[in-house]
């Protein structure tokens, strides 16, 4: 009788839930409808689209409960799914690599503001290297490419409405170079108040106490956009198969010739629609996304999605041996069949932000790399680790500003002088956060060839010419500051209180 009642309670409760579910999707559609209807036409259209998008994320997300893979599924990719990038380098490249070149487009995710490192305005207009931002390095790199191969390879820019007017302000200063530049808007998708899942915005416009009530989802938003915006078409019908997307931030990113003619020399029958570049975790790397085969498919999985109790697990450098870099090469009319058929499964990722005035919302995010499973013949290539270079933090910024590397035709290569292919471990502390004041605290980037380890933490500046090498920690104590003198040469040394130098 009791396993009787249980289930009967169950069936009640399920339906109940289900009642529930409806409930909520009749009333965000209804609320929806609402704020289209406080537009004007042209702005309810773009909006329309953008809401068709987010009504089916809010569909599975009401659907979907606790996390999205059952763990002991999960398999380590057969050796053939991940191949290392010797395999592939090996096989050389064909006197025609400018006739693979021109079925390329490189899209740049840009939808990025620069606020984590205190900047205004989108990320990919910080100068990074002798006054060149990561869209000047972009746009030298493929120019040069373009130059050299007398090809037609474009770039193609994903912006986000927080980064969209700025960059296109920008992109005039490139008109006399050879590279066409296109660009498309990800979709802008209404915040959702976490406690009566209803969207927070008032009408559709973008300011006052309306701000905050908009956000890009996530870069796997780029399949329905890159659709929508009709550039995805254009680009086919001009004999582009293949884009190469990165993130803007990842100065590793270039063009690989290697990988491009491995794509291009596939049998017809067996052509590979994706292939995301991973490569070896270190203990910097633990939140990265890993590459697992999850019932006969590769499938990205984000940390995001790992019930709590196998966190630790996913972290282990020894049972998830790569990450994705997010450098990711994708067929054109696969991605056009997918969109089309809608057999773009993406895992929701929920983000939770407080908004400025206290109020808890959550964001619901895709990644572009979750698609994998999707694609025919999908792989991982496991690249040298020179091709994930990404500038998040003012610790990542001094890396790119020094000597440890050498700038050619918007490619950053790392020195020749240094013994050993690995960066130092950099870690800045809180007063070198923003770009600013991180570059007043520099009178020149300091000489690191030889440096593995620095931790700077407190009040402390550096004159003209210093040199780091081995392990170097500065503490200045609260209080205090330490100016590391010019022409200083700290080679394992501990500096703190009021400049005692001890060696390490």
């Amino acid at each position: 009788m009791s396993l009787l009642v249980a289930d009967l309670t169950r069936g009640q409760m399920t339906e109940f839930q289900e009642k529930l579910r409806q409930q909520h999707e009749e009333l965000m559609h209804r609320e929806l409808e609402a704020l289209l209807a406080t537009g004007n036409k042209a702005e309810a259209e773009i909006s329309r689209k953008d809401f068709d998008g987010f009504k089916n994320l809010f569909h599975r997300f009401l659907r979907v409960k606790g996390p999205s893979v059952e763990w002991p599924k999960i398999n380590r990719p057969p050796e053939e799914a991940i191949q290392p990038y010797e395999k592939i380098k090996a096989k050389g490249l064909p006197a025609d690599i400018a006739a693979s070149l021109n079925k390329l487009a490189v899209v740049k995710l840009n939808g990025g503001l620069g606020t984590s490192m205190g900047c205004k305005g989108p990320k990919s207009l910080i100068s990074v290297r002798s006054e060149n931002t990561f869209l000047d390095l972009t746009v030298q790199q493929i120019e040069h490419l373009n130059k050299t191969f007398n090809a037609n390879v474009p770039l193609v820019l994903m912006n986000s409405f927080n980064t969209d007017e700025d960059t296109n302000k920008i992109l005039q200063k490139y008109k006399h170079h050879r590279v066409n530049i296109h660009t498309f808007n990800q979709s802008r998708y209404p915040r959702i108040n976490k406690e009566s899942l209803l969207p927070v915005a008032k009408h559709l416009g973008m300011s006052g106490d309306n701000t905050d009530a908009w956000y890009p989802p996530g870069h796997g938003d780029i399949y329905a956009s890159f659709h929508n915006s009709g550039l995805l078409d254009q680009l086919i019908s001009e004999g582009k198969e293949y884009i190469f997307v990165s993130n803007i931030d990842n100065l590793g990113a270039t063009v690989d010739l290697f990988i491009l003619h491995h794509l291009m020399s596939q049998p017809a029958d067996k052509r590979c629609e994706f292939i995301m570049e991973v490569t070896d975790k270190t203990r910097a790397d633990v939140k990265g996304g890993t590459l697992i085969q999850y019932e006969d498919h590769l499938r990205l999985l984000e940390i995001a999605q790992v019930p709590k109790a196998h966190v630790d697990e996913f972290k282990s450098v020894t049972k998830f041996k790569i990450f994705n870099t997010n450098n990711l090469w994708i067929s054109l009319p696969a991605i056009k069949r997918l969109q089309e058929q809608n057999q773009m499964d993406l895992e929701i990722i929920v983000n939770p932000k407080t908004l400025d005035g206290g109020l808890n919302v959550i964001q619901l995010e895709t990644a572009v790399g979750a698609a994998i499973k999707s694609f025919k013949n999908a792989m991982g290539v496991n690249v040298p680790r020179s091709r994930f270079l990404p500038v998040k933090t003012s610790s990542d910024l001094l890396l790119v500003m020094s000597n440890l590397y050498s700038l050619d035709a918007g490619s950053l290569t790392m020195s020749k002088k240094r013994e050993f292919p690995t960066t130092p471990h950099v870690k800045l502390g809180s007063s070198f956060t923003k770009v600013q004041e991180f570059l007043a605290r520099f009178e020149n980037i300091p000489e690191m060839l030889e440096l593995d380890h620095l931790t700077v933490s407190g009040d402390v500046t550096f004159g003209k010419n210093v040199s780091l090498k081995g392990t170097v920690i500065i503490i200045a104590n609260h209080g205090d500051r330490i100016d590391i003198p010019a022409g200083a040469m700290l080679e394992n040394k501990i500096v703190s209180g009021n400049l005692r130098i001890l060696d390490h």
